[in-house]
């Protein structure tokens, strides 16, 4: 699988923009500011609906604008199709293929596979629990689409169900309804739950044998990670226990909840814990171990979707001007037999002679292949 064709209009700086595309390597090489992450960035929304660098849609759509447009031709196995996305900020983002309009914009999550590598993947390591739970679930969606409308129905029953906690104490009302929301909690939070620990024990191997990669000296099992959710589950891993368990936690910690104003058991509480050795990582992990590790994760995500099937697109976003030499090195040597891999660099020197191939300089809105 590979985008042979990407075409933007409003989005981000570009009024439009069209850029042919290829198998193999194509780096965009510019000075900062000049939109060559902005032309990555679409093709990683196309796969997602979601951008690796914001939370929202409305920085996407280019200033004075209502609306952005992503359009991208997509081959797989010989045969091409366009997916398109609409975003309208504030509105429902429409989606096509072939100019057929989808009935959600979601059905598109998937059908393109990309796996970014950034100079903000150090968060993996060093950031907040909700920055690990975001790299698990946007695998998870990647892997299995549907689970896109699970995670969209929790994030709505949550929302719904914090609100109502934020008035318990004060409205017998809100106090009655709140069961309802518990067990829309439960049903959909033991889903999400039960792909998540599936996720990790498919992941873990893949984690240990790329740290053994791209550290020096270390070996697969020097490197770990584990779910670790916000409650015991006593062994339970299969959808329907785990919604009994998160019912019975749920009614066992309303009065926290209630006091606090805030849903206190879920997903959304989970931490994916990392380690080197006995240790975690957070805290205890050198810059370079750290970035070794944030690597790791990006390296086995991409071999499991690998093993999954189709080879996903690659991207380097800016990274290599954060590595050293050798991780410079590793990392493209690692990366160089992808189907497509798409590089962004200030400097072209920075891209390392692994990663040659097509180049295209970007600068003042115009992209022009070198």
């Amino acid at each position: 699988m590979y985008v042979s064709h990407l075409t933007l209009h409003n989005f981000r700086s570009y009024v439009t923009a069209d850029v042919e595309l290829s198998p193999g390597v194509t780096a965009f090489i510019g000075r900062n500011g000049q939109g060559k992450t902005n032309l990555v960035e679409a093709i990683d929304y196309l796969s997602r609906l979601a951008s690796h660098r914001v939370a929202s849609d409305a920085p996407l759509v280019r200033a004075g604008s209502d609306q952005a447009v992503v359009r991208a031709a997509v081959v797989r196995d010989g045969r091409t199709a366009v997916l398109e996305v609409e975003l309208n900020p504030g509105k429902s983002n429409r989606a096509r293929i072939n100019r057929s309009p989808l009935p959600r914009a979601r059905e598109l999550v998937g059908l393109v596979r990309t796996v970014v590598f950034s100079p903000e993947d150090l968060t993996l390591v060093k950031g907040d629990p909700s920055d690990r739970r975001k790299l698990l679930d946007d695998l998870l969606v990647l892997r299995a689409p549907r689970l896109a409308g699970v995670r969209a129905d929790y994030d709505r029953v949550l929302k719904q169900r914090n609100s109502l906690l934020k008035t318990a104490r004060i409205s017998r009302g809100a106090l009655d309804t709140l069961g309802v929301w518990d067990d829309h909690l439960a049903r959909t939070g033991a889903e999400l739950l039960a792909e998540r620990l599936a996720l990790v024990d498919a992941l873990r191997p893949y984690v240990g044998k790329a740290y053994e990669t791209v550290a020096r000296g270390a070996t697969r099992d020097d490197a770990d990670i584990e779910y670790k959710p916000s409650f015991d589950l006593e062994g339970r891993t299969s959808a329907a226990d785990l919604t009994e368990a998160l019912l019975a936690e749920v009614e066992r910690r309303r009065p926290d909840e209630v006091d606090r104003g805030v849903s206190l058991v879920g997903p959304h509480r989970d931490e994916l814990l990392l380690r080197l050795g006995d240790l975690p990582v957070k805290g205890y992990a050198s810059h370079g171990e750290s970035w070794s590790f944030a690597l790791a994760l990006r390296l086995a995500s991409y071999d499991l979707l690998r093993a999954d099937g189709d080879d996903p697109i690659l991207i380097l976003d800016d990274v290599f001007a954060e590595l050293d030499t050798e991780r410079r090195a590793q990392l493209a040597d690692l990366v160089a037999g992808a189907e497509q891999v798409l590089v962004t660099a200030a400097v072209g020197a920075d891209v390392p002679e692994a990663l040659a191939g097509v180049r295209y300089r970007v600068a003042g809105g115009e992209v022009t292949r070198e």
